[in-house]
C-alpha cells in the first residue's frame, strides 16, 4: 500500500504525516521530499525500540552527523530532569537551531524530545517517529509537548509543532496487545467527538483494526489523523474548539495520577475508563440520549476494551480522585471543567460542575 500523506496548516508551521508500511529504511528520502536539511541529529530512542529497527534507521541517515540518547519511556521518568540530559547532549555537541532532534518512540518519547527541542536555543528542527499506535493517531499530531511533575501530569510544557511526522505501520506489529487497545481508546474518542460514519466504521471494523489488519488499520489511523488535523488547524493553543479533544481527559488525568502513573493502568486505558465515565456522566445530566449511549457502550464491550472502574478503585480512593481532577489545568475556577457528549460527534465543552455533584456521580460509579 502506498503512503498516505497528511498536510497539516497551523498558524506557527506546517507540515507532513505520512502513514505506511517500512517507512524507516527510506528516511533518507522522505527527508529530500519535505525539503527538510540539517548537518546533525539527535536521535532519542524509546530503549525498547528493537535494535534492528535502529540500525535501519541510522543506516537511512548514515550521510548525517548522529549522536544517539536512549530514554527509558515512562510517565515517572517524563520530567524535568531527563529534559536536562538531553539539551546538556545538545549543548555540549553545540547543535544549531539548524540541526534536529528527532523522537523515536511512542507519545512519552515524543512529549520530551519536543520539549526540548522547544527549549533549545528557543527551538530548534524536531521530526516525530510516533512508534505506538496511541502516538501515531494523538500525542504526534498538534504539538503539545511537556512533562509531569508531583503536581500532575503535562503541568510544565510548550506549544511546539513537529517539522515532520513519519507514522510506520511496521512499529505496531510489535506492540504487546495492551498497547494496540491503549491507541483504539484515542481513535475511538475521534470518532465520538466528530464523525458518526467514523464510529460506524470502527463498530464493523474494530476487530480488525486491532488485529492490525490491512488496510483498516491504516484508515483507522488516517482519518483519526483528519480530526485531529481539522481540531488542531483551527484552534492550534486551546483557546476553544481544541478542548473537544481532551473527552473523557479530565476523568483519565485523574485516574492515572490516583495510581501514580503505576503500570496498573496506562493512558489509553484511562482515557477508555474516562470516556465511560464522561458517557455516564452526559447521561446522568440529560445531554446525551439513551440511544446514542448504548450504542458507544455497546462498542465497547464488543470490542473487548477496559470499562470496569471498579477493578481499579475504591470508595477510599474517591477524594484522591477529585483533588486531581480539580488540579485539572482546563479548569478556570473551584469547579471542574468537563467536556461531554449530546450525541455521536457532537461534544460540549466548558461544563463546568461542583466538586461535590461530581463526588456524588463518582461514589456511584465506584459502587456500581
Amino acid at each position: 500500500m502506498k503512503p498516505i500523506k497528511l498536510k497539516i496548516n497551523t498558524k506557527t508551521q506546517q507540515y507532513s504525516i505520512i502513514i505506511g508500511s517500512n517507512l524507516v529504511s527510506n528516511i533518507s528520502k522522505i527527508l529530500k521530499e519535505n525539503s527538510i536539511n540539517f548537518k546533525q541529529c539527535l536521535l532519542i530512542i524509546d530503549k525498547n525500540i528493537s535494535k534492528i529497527i535502529v540500525s535501519k534507521i541510522k543506516k537511512s541517515l548514515n550521510k548525517k552527523k548522529i549522536y544517539v540518547h536512549f530514554f527509558k519511556a515512562s510517565e515517572i521518568n517524563k520530567n524535568l530532569n531527563n529534559v536536562n540530559k538531553i539539551l546538556e547532549i545538545l549543548l555540549n555537541k553545540n547543535f544549531s537551531r539548524e540541526d534536529c532532534v528527532i523522537s523515536i518512540g511512542g507519545g512519552i518519547t515524543g512529549d520530551i524530545s519536543g520539549f526540548s527541542a522547544s527549549l533549545f536555543k528557543r527551538g530548534l528542527k524536531f521530526i516525530n517517529i510516533p512508534t505506538t499506535l496511541l502516538s501515531q493517531v494523538d500525542s504526534s499530531i498538534g504539538g503539545k509537548t511537556g512533562v509531569n511533575t508531583k503536581y500532575g501530569k503535562n503541568l510544565i510544557g510548550s506549544f511546539y509543532q513537529p517539522d515532520l511526522v513519519i507514522s510506520d505501520i511496521q512499529f505496531l506489529k510489535t506492540l504487546p496487545k495492551r498497547e494496540v487497545v491503549c491507541g483504539y481508546g484515542e481513535i475511538l474518542k475521534h470518532s465520538l467527538i466528530a464523525s458518526k460514519n467514523f464510529f460506524y466504521f470502527l463498530d464493523k471494523n474494530s476487530n480488525k483494526i486491532l488485529n492490525l489488519s490491512s488496510p483498516f488499520i491504516e484508515k483507522a489511523i488516517y482519518e483519526s489523523c483528519k480530526i485531529k488535523k481539522s481540531v488542531v488547524e483551527k484552534d492550534e493553543k486551546e483557546k476553544g474548539l481544541r478542548k473537544i479533544l481532551n473527552f473523557g481527559h479530565t476523568f483519565a488525568h485523574a485516574y492515572e495520577a490516583s495510581l501514580g502513573y503505576s503500570k496498573k493502568l496506562n493512558h489509553g486505558e484511562a482515557v477508555i475508563l474516562g470516556i465511560k465515565s464522561a458517557l455516564n456522566f452526559s447521561l446522568k445530566n440529560n445531554l446525551l440520549k439513551k440511544n446514542d449511549y448504548n450504542s458507544i457502550i455497546n462498542h465497547i464491550s464488543k470490542a473487548n476494551l477496559p470499562s470496569k472502574l471498579k477493578k481499579f478503585f475504591k470508595i477510599k480512593d474517591l477524594n484522591k480522585i477529585l483533588s486531581f481532577m480539580i488540579k485539572d489545568k482546563k479548569n478556570n475556577s473551584d469547579k471542574i471543567n468537563l467536556v461531554l457528549l449530546k450525541k455521536i460527534g457532537l461534544p460540549v465543552i466548558n461544563k463546568e460542575y461542583k466538586k461535590d455533584s461530581l463526588g456524588k456521580f463518582m461514589t456511584n460509579q465506584l459502587r456500581n
